[in-house]
């Protein structure tokens, strides 16, 4: 019994007794209440101690921290019900006993039992907890997760200075500084991680500056870690608030990754010093003066030792032992990359596989380039990148290895730290002429995809999360502003400009960016003769400060090609000649007198407008003959009744308000394309138009050059019949309100919601579509073959929701047989339908879904049998399912016995079923078998669910001595709510579950 109720029920234990146990001869004669008392209020603590432990399971789920009295009451509980375990055995052993003499056990029970009472009675009463377990503090993700940390020698030396400077007094700040990814944001994340596990802290905190840094974002990080929710919306507000949040903990340590120039904490709310003695900085840079500047205790990290850069470098080469004459080479090569591990793995990387005349080349480049060493800030890391940057040319010819180069050079025109759309990439690499032997966009597009996939996997640009987006490293940035100060290829970038900056004409690509927060005057008129790509961006976008830059701005920039705008404004002049422009982005931009303008643009190949608000679209664009590329976004009118225009003495700043909220401004949403002037753009490769438009869909038909085709349209702009785009490729098109859902056609997308019309038009679509979307669709009771014949053999992604006359995938009954459908099918997604019978009707077809991998079906009222399995390979990778709301559902897999030996869920991963009420098994032994792979098995809410594992069918019996179940991979089995449950297998089990780790099993009935 716990220590914490054992007074409280001093008291009550001796009344009760009394009650109970005097005069002597009450045991006896009430014994029959006492064991109907001690059964109910046990049989009640153990009800109780039950829904405890499935609210502390559930929280810890939630990785909340389970309160200190919840886990003395389970502890108290779980001994409570133990010692009394043997009082009920007793009660239960003297009913199978009618002969012995019941007055000695009736006393000597009955006083057992009466002294019991009150304690159960107790836990009862302590048990209305009204929350078990709270929220865990947030820790940092940087010092949960690996820091991939090197114990080198000047690691480890760094890493002990650290420590010392922390822990003495008087230091309140120290500065990590060394040369660029020598290993110091891994230094401090390994620091921040020792002391948190340490406990030197009670709060550690890591965040990056970079050279523009986010202030609103640094102080939501922080917020985060403290527990912080604002009540202010302002940076000096939240800088208050999270003051005196941090001033309330005893000891903090906050890690400043990335810090350019020297900045007051206070401005982000970070107190120290006076303020807070218990808060130690440790702040990280390339720039050892920002470390005096600030004064902090300095440290520096040093390069690697020559054994540890060599030891890195083999690993990174994949070099062998036994291979000495090459080792020597690379040894040398390792060498010159002078310890710095940025340095070691490009080259190693780029080195990686070469012959030993390719690593004996790359050593005597090196030695003749001796001088890029003594480079400010970069440094020795200069030498190593260059050479990963000339094996971009590496075994190709001349002409394709400068346009790979080309490519990545782009990439630094870009801000720091952006990621970076391909899209944008593949435009702007198209505009300066990259790959001119390849005549379509489409082919282009692919070199330059190939080319960002070299650069990549030589270490010079970063993967994203998505797929459509690429980065630059920041120190790969600045090398690659280095390889562009002088040279052929010129280039200037400014991440924030101050003010207009001295430059001269040689430069051949300029990219200012952010330029309407600070600077107060642009040029009328600036010449720059040799400039091939001009990037510019007025304020960032949520703020929509527009830069009003005048066309006489242009006016000297005649060998211009390409031109990215983002948050410009045109007054009413437009755009000034430029005979050589070859791409126009416009992102966020206001545009006067647009179209007008084209004319000045006879070159014009590709021309993008997103999210930017024009006069109109008119037969201008007829006029340019060689536009290849056109892609309207988001695009608005300008109504003719806004007139406003700024002045040279205005600025560059917009008034506040004249945005797209500004008051008393419709814009039209709608883009009215003049009739049949489509049809007459003749050489058009590429259409994107994903705003609301009036587009003939039948003009598409004379563009036989069109490869790619992203449009949004409405069910009255489809026509009755069919339109050929014999080259076309790839495509994304919406039909009807499809939630702005538009994919960047990369693949064949479909979407189409609210039509209940002939596809027809759609027909030379459906033989490849990738990904198709139905939704509300009438009038189709399957899709093959009333959609489509010849069986969506390309399609690997299948939404279906609320096409109500739908009753099964396909219809196989009139099929001789020969039919392939659904082979490629991977996700299978379908809600809402009800009429859906079932997936198939009739025979499978040859290879239906033999790809699938997840599938979802939701709602669906009078669905019975999903899976029918009468083909090899059927769901054999299949990994996830979830079932859910399909109330007439009786099997979820039909296996016939002559087919049991082709049945196979040999991939299932995750399995997820709630709400089918009618169903009675899940698994069949078959199948159960087949489920090596099995990890997570959720049931919830299947009212007439009887086993888990059972035999749906009598011919689906067999030997009772057989194995049923092997699933050596479920971690995770959880069953809620199924109250006519008996069996999760009927069978013994005679091996698997060795990897269980949770079992979850409440509110069910044996």
């Amino acid at each position: 019994m716990a220590e914490y109720v054992a007074p409280a029920v001093v008291k009550i234990v001796a009344d009760q007794a009394k009650e109970y146990a005097s005069p002597y001869f009450g045991y006896f004669f009430s014994y029959e209440k006492i064991v109907e008392d001690f059964t109910n209020q046990r049989e009640a603590l153990k009800s109780r101690k039950q829904r405890v432990d499935t609210q502390v399971d559930e929280a810890k789920r939630q990785t909340e921290i389970i309160y200190d009295d919840v886990d003395n009451w389970l502890t108290s509980a779980e001994e409570e019900l133990k010692e009394t375990q043997n009082l009920k055995d007793e009660i239960d052993r003297v009913k199978c006993f009618k002969w012995c003499p019941k007055w000695g056990w009736r006393y000597s029970l009955s006083k057992k039992l009466a002294e019991k009472i009150p304690m159960i009675s107790k836990l009862l009463e302590t048990s209305n907890f009204a929350q078990v377990g709270y929220r865990r503090p947030l820790q940092g993700i940087e010092f949960i997760t690996s820091t991939g940390f090197m114990d080198s020698e000047s690691s480890k030396s760094a890493f002990n200075q650290i420590m010392e400077a922390i822990n003495a007094k008087g230091v309140n700040m120290i500065g990590l500084h060394g040369m660029p990814r020598v290993g110091k944001t891994t230094l401090a994340k390994e620091v921040g991680k020792y002391a948190r596990e340490q406990k030197f802290f009670d709060k550690v905190v890591m965040f990056t500056m970079s050279q523009n840094p986010d202030i609103n974002k640094i102080q939501g990080k922080v917020a985060d870690i403290f527990g912080l929710k604002f009540e202010t919306s302002s940076q000096e507000g939240k800088a208050e608030e999270l003051f005196r949040s941090m001033q309330r903990v005893n000891k903090i340590l906050v890690i400043v990754d990335d810090l350019w120039e020297e900045f007051k904490m206070e401005s982000i709310g970070i107190p120290f010093g006076d303020e807070h003695e218990g808060c130690k900085i440790l702040l990280i840079t390339r720039r050892q003066q920002v470390c005096t500047k600030m004064n902090c205790k300095e440290i520096q990290l040093g390069i690697l030792s020559e054994d540890e850069a060599w030891v890195l470098f083999r690993d990174k080469a994949r070099l062998e032992d036994d291979c000495s004459t090459l080792n020597d080479v690379a040894k040398e090569v390792a060498a010159q990359c002078k310890g710095l591990p940025l340095a070691i793995v490009v080259v190693a990387n780029a080195l990686k596989g070469e012959s030993l005349k390719g690593w004996r080349d790359a050593n005597q480049r090196f030695k003749d380039s001796t001088h890029l060493y003594d480079e400010e800030v970069l440094g020795g890391v200069l030498e190593p990148l260059k050479l990963s940057y000339d094996y971009l040319k590496k075994g190709i010819n001349q002409m394709t290895g400068n346009h790979i180069q080309m490519c990545f050079l782009l990439c630094s025109l870009f801000p720091e730290d952006e990621e970076i759309l391909i899209e944008i990439l593949i435009m702007c690499g198209i505009g300066v002429g990259l790959f001119p032997n390849f005549s379509s966009i489409e082919d282009k597009r692919k070199k330059i995809v190939e080319a960002l996939k070299k650069v990549q996997k030589s270490g010079l640009l970063l993967e994203t999360d998505g797929a459509d987006t690429i980065r630059i490293h920041d120190v790969i940035r600045d090398f690659a502003h280095w390889l562009t100060s002088t040279g052929e290829n010129r280039f200037m970038v400014k991440d924030t400009l101050e003010k207009w900056p001295d430059m001269d004409e040689s430069y051949t690509a300029i990219a200012l960016w952010n330029c309407c927060s600070i600077i107060k005057k642009f040029p009328d008129k600036v010449e720059f003769s040799k400039l091939k790509t001009l990037f510019l961006e007025g304020g960032r976008k949520r703020n929509r400060d527009f830069l009003v830059v005048f066309g006489t701005f242009f006016e000297e920039m005649k060998a211009l090609q390409v031109l990215l705008l983002q948050c410009v404004s045109f007054p009413l002049k437009g755009f000034p000649s430029l005979p050589n422009l070859k791409t126009l982005w416009c992102q966020d931009c206001m545009l006067k007198n647009f179209s007008s303008s084209l004319t000045n643009m006879r070159s014009l190949e590709i021309l993008a407008l997103i999210g930017t608000e024009i006069d109109e679209i008119s037969e201008e664009l007829v006029k340019l003959s060689a536009l290849q590329y056109i892609r309207l976004n988001l695009l608005r009118r300008i109504p003719k009744y806004f007139n406003y225009s700024p002045t040279h003495d205005e600025g560059i700043i917009f008034p506040p308000g004249l945005d797209l909220g500004l008051s008393g401004v419709e814009f039209e949403e709608e883009m009215n394309i003049p009739p049949n002037m489509v049809s007459r753009l003749t050489s058009l490769q590429e259409l994107h138009v994903t705003t609301k438009n009036n587009l003939n869909l039948l003009e598409l038909k004379s563009l036989s050059c069109l490869t790619a085709l992203s449009l949004t349209l409405s069910t009255y702009q489809i026509p009755l019949e069919d339109f050929v785009l014999p080259k076309l490729q790839r495509y994304a098109i919406e039909v009807g309100e499809c939630y702005g859902i538009i994919r960047k056609a990369f693949i064949r997308t479909l979407y189409i919601q609210d039509f209940s019309s002939s596809f027809s038009a759609f027909n030379n679509l459906f033989c490849n579509v990738e990904e198709l979307n139905l939704r509300n669709v009438g009038g189709q009771k399957n899709i093959v073959p009333s959609i489509d014949e010849m069986g969506l053999n390309d399609l690997t992604s299948l939404l279906l929701k609320s096409c109500n006359d739908m009753e099964f995938l396909i219809d196989t009954k009139n099929d001789q047989g020969s039919t392939v459908a659904f082979s490629n099918l991977a996700e299978l997604n379908i809600e809402s339908m009800a009429s859906l019978k079932g997936l198939c009707y009739g025979l499978s077809p040859t290879r239906f879904l033999q790809n699938l991998k997840e599938v979802i079906i939701n709602g669906c009222e009078e669905l019975q049998v999903i899976f029918q399995i009468d083909k090899p390979l059927m769901l054999s990778n299949l990994t996830e399912l979830s079932l859910h709301s399909l109330p007439k559902l009786k099997r979820i897999w039909e296996v016939k016995p002559s087919h049991r030996a082709i049945a196979s869920l040999q991939s299932l991963k995750v399995v997820r079923i709630e709400y089918c009420d009618n169903l009675k098994t899940i698994f069949s032994p078959c199948l159960a078998l087949s489920m090596l792979h099995l990890q997570e098995l959720y049931i919830r809410y299947c009212d007439r669910l009887e086993q888990v594992i059972g035999f749906g069918q009598e011919d689906e019996i067999i030997e009772n001595d057989s194995p049923l179940c092997c699933w050596p991979k479920l971690r995770i089995l959880s069953i809620e709510s199924c109250p006519n449950l008996k069996y999760v297998c009927a069978n013994t089990w005679t091996q698997g579950l060795q990897s269980l780790e949770s079992v979850y099993i409440i509110d069910f009935f044996l």
